[in-house]
């Protein structure tokens, strides 16, 4: 199953990410360019380091130049996951190119990509809440209550990981079909941000 597959992927890219636990470190994709496993991977690698970019720029004692600085860092990391999530889009879309869609076939609210974007951030939050359940220094009542949100977490990922099987089946079965959706995120584009295209002129 593709989510099962994907998930995998998502906790060998936390596990990477945490050897050095530092944001500033490259990412070394083991997958070759072009496959699935590639993407899946960098979309989680891009989703790791921005959790501990929201962990950072959450420091009450933080620089105000430096969380300036962290915040660009988020828009950027945000685009990137935008993309990623439009080239995974494009995968499954050109993988059932050929499918004959039913002339009563459905759209879903959201594509493939996004709902596999919604596992990666799931098993980030499964991750540190296992942390959480397991930190020696936290009261007894801290680690079972985060068990308590790790039970929950656990139940929301076999439910996401039935929902997107489900919808590729439905995908390939031509019971559902699919669009790439371009993001056109303005607040990036110096065309489209007033606060930007006004101070070029």
């Amino acid at each position: 199953m593709l989510s099962q597959f994907a998930f995998l992927i998502f906790e060998q890219s936390i596990k990477d990410y945490h050897v050095l636990n530092d944001v500033n470190q490259p990412s070394l994709n083991p997958y070759s360019k072009g496959t699935i496993e590639y993407l899946l991977y960098a979309k989680n690698w891009v989703d790791t380091v921005q959790w501990h970019y929201e962990d950072i720029i959450r420091d009450p004692n933080i620089d105000p130049a430096s969380a300036l600085d962290l915040k660009r860092k988020i828009d950027a990391s945000n685009q990137i996951r935008t993309d990623l999530v439009e080239y995974i889009d494009s995968y499954f879309f050109q993988k059932y190119a050929a499918v004959q869609v039913k002339p009563n076939a459905k759209i879903n609210t959201e594509s493939p990509a996004w709902a596999i974007d919604r596992l990666s951030i799931l098993a980030l939050k499964i991750y540190h809440m296992s942390e959480e359940t397991n930190r020696s220094e936290a009261t007894a009542e801290h680690r079972a209550n985060c068990q308590n949100k790790l039970n929950v977490l656990l139940d929301q990922k076999n439910d996401l990981f039935i929902s997107i099987d489900e919808l590729l089946t439905d995908i390939e079965n031509g019971d559902k079909f699919m669009k790439v959706y371009k993001q056109m995120k303005m607040y990036n584009d110096a065309e489209l941000n007033p606060v930007l295209y006004q101070n070029k002129q």
